[in-house]
């Protein structure tokens, strides 16, 4: 099982240490004391009421002075040191969750207003979480073990529990954004939580088209379900199968490189997911990576986003764990930029087939240490 050791930052931040199955110790305290004598925590900022899109920004001014791709003996998340007193106060770690100093959304909880028109303002309550992967500075996820592959996932898991019991929230939201090309600020493998206060847009939308679905039904199936089913017997476009979970190119590929990682079985969350799948998971998420970074003779961008059921009573029986990986990287010295169609319209047009992009991650060639989860990555059927 994965210890779990909580302590506290010296501005009150929540830091949480998750150390890999087997290991013999959990965090003892006096490793995880933070001595830096921090300023207390500021105020959130704001969330602001858009009335033509009947959406809701955040303002977040403050975070213009966040730390910003510093060199790697000052880096924030790598382990303290004597020269790099950073935010996670242990000499080494295996994974750690900790409360973002510089948030978009917190640190105050609480509900926003319920009515809203021009004008509406309130504080832009939540909690975001910075979530390190490794103690190692350089690398990425794909070159994670399985071990603490499976630490990650747990940690995930645990925190959606955790913070869709908080006052206020309506949605909880892990992800990764990975490379400069994304907009990183750090280099150092990491990923984020939020846990917002509303429900997003993207949120919104894929909630109603599966609540639509769900209640033509008559409750009996559910819209990601069938889509997984749909792309299974098609198999063109199928990447890898597993037993309880499967990856597919879908049909409708908004990006250049966009993946769907799906489980077999409806869940909401991470959270929800048992033990056996979260061992599956571990394997093929960390396979999914590996054919990413694949493609291109050096590492590919991407976003991880992990869509979980938004915490709405209307909207969650329809809805369906399920994880979207994209990437604007179109070719090897090429990228997609959002611009008119995209950006104002919100009408993608793809560059590439999803066919010939899902042929060529399954023609990957994955390192001999990815064999339990390359064996699930040739989906019988499947055809160019």
């Amino acid at each position: 099982m994965t210890a779990i050791t909580s302590t506290t930052l010296s501005d009150g931040r929540e830091l949480i240490y998750f150390d890999d199955a087997g290991t013999p110790k959990p965090r003892a305290a006096e490793f995880t004391t933070d001595h830096r004598g921090l300023p207390p925590r500021g105020e959130p900022g704001e969330v602001r009421y858009d009335a033509l899109t009947d959406e809701w920004v955040a303002v977040a001014a403050h975070r213009q002075t966040r730390t910003h791709l510093p060199p790697a003996d000052q880096c924030p998340i790598c382990p303290t040191t004597p020269s790099n007193p950073s935010e996670i106060p242990a000499s080494d770690y295996d994974v750690v969750v900790f409360e973002n100093r510089f948030p978009s959304l917190g640190p105050a909880l609480g509900p926003i207003p319920g009515e809203a028109s021009w004008g509406t303002k309130g504080p832009a309550y939540g909690r975001c979480e910075v979530v390190a992967f490794t103690p190692a500075h350089t690398g990425s996820f794909s070159e994670l073990g399985e071990e603490r592959s499976r630490t990650v996932i747990e940690a995930w898991a645990q925190r959606t529990q955790a913070l869709s019991e908080l006052p206020g929230i309506k949605q909880v939201f892990p992800f990764e954004n990975r490379g400069a090309d994304i907009g990183v600020t750090l280099h150092h493998p990491h990923g984020q939580i939020y846990a917002y206060p509303y429900i997003t847009p993207r949120a919104g939308v894929l909630g109603a088209a599966a609540r639509r679905f769900y209640d033509a039904q008559g409750g009996g199936d559910t819209l990601t379900g069938s889509l997984l089913r749909s792309e299974r017997e098609d198999g063109s476009r199928m990447v890898l199968e597993g037993e309880n979970f499967s990856a597919y190119v879908p049909f409708a590929a908004r990006w250049p490189l966009e993946i769907h990682l799906v489980p077999h079985r409806q869940v909401p969350d991470l959270a929800a997911l048992s033990g056996e799948e979260k061992d599956e998971l571990a394997c093929v998420y960390l396979d999914l990576l590996r054919r990413v970074d694949g493609l291109y003779p050096t590492p590919t961008p991407y976003i991880s986003a992990w869509h979980q059921a938004p915490l709405d009573p209307v909207l969650r029986p329809a809805g369906y764990l399920h994880l979207q990986l994209t990437s604007p990287r179109r070719a090897a010295d090429k990228l997609k930029y959002l611009a008119g169609s995209e950006a104002a319209m919100g009408a993608f047009i793809n560059d590439t087939t999803p066919e010939s992009v899902a042929e060529r991650l399954r023609a990957v060639t994955l390192p001999l240490s990815t064999t339990p989860a390359a064996a699930a990555a040739a989906p019988e059927g499947a055809h160019a």
